[in-house]
């Protein structure tokens, strides 16, 4: 239904898009050009794979693909293709690691655990890396501020005499 959706009136609002003149600030007419042809070149794939490892695009490949005016011979093909493939492994999964399926959730709770452990390891060593750049970088600004104070000091003398403004509120003026 999704494919017949987007060949009645998809295409109808995708020329709409590409002609509005207020669209087209968001998408130029260039970038619905390139789209329209890299889907003609890899419509077939974006099928294939939202039929059973991306599913949850299933809909929106469907309405593309529909309005795209992607031919119907193809879009069937890969739309079955992907749908048996997609029940074909679950059942051979299930059919393979039947008979040994405790096996298989200790194995994947140690590799769940690996992973998990290689995370955490990774957000600590990102952590640190940036907290090693911020530190170089408080150094730099410090060694350079008591650079600008050595220099300041042989004029301190003469700012002393200058008298400074006294504030409105009676408070004294920040330094």
């Amino acid at each position: 239904m999704g494919y017949w959706i987007g060949r009645i009136w998809g295409s109808r609002v995708l020329n709409w898009i590409e002609r509005s003149k207020r669209w087209n600030r968001l998408i130029p007419p260039s970038r619905m050009v390139q789209s329209r042809q890299y889907f003609r070149l890899r419509g077939g794939l974006a099928i294939f794979l939202s039929r059973f490892l991306f599913s949850a695009l299933g809909g929106i490949i469907n309405l593309l693909s529909g309005s795209e005016l992607y031919p119907y011979r193809n879009f069937l093909f890969f739309d079955s293709s992907g749908e048996a493939l997609g029940a074909i492994i679950p059942l051979l999964l299930g059919y393979i690691f039947g008979a040994s399926w405790e096996a298989v959730g200790d194995v994947l709770g140690y590799s769940s655990f690996l992973i998990l452990s290689l995370l955490i390891v990774i957000l600590l060593v990102s952590r640190l890396i940036k907290n090693v750049r911020i530190l170089k970088l408080a150094r730099e600004i410090n060694s350079n501020q008591s650079e600008i104070a050595e220099n300041n000091q042989f004029e301190a003398p003469l700012a002393a005499n200058v008298e400074r403004p006294s504030n409105p509120s009676g408070n004294l003026p920040l330094l």
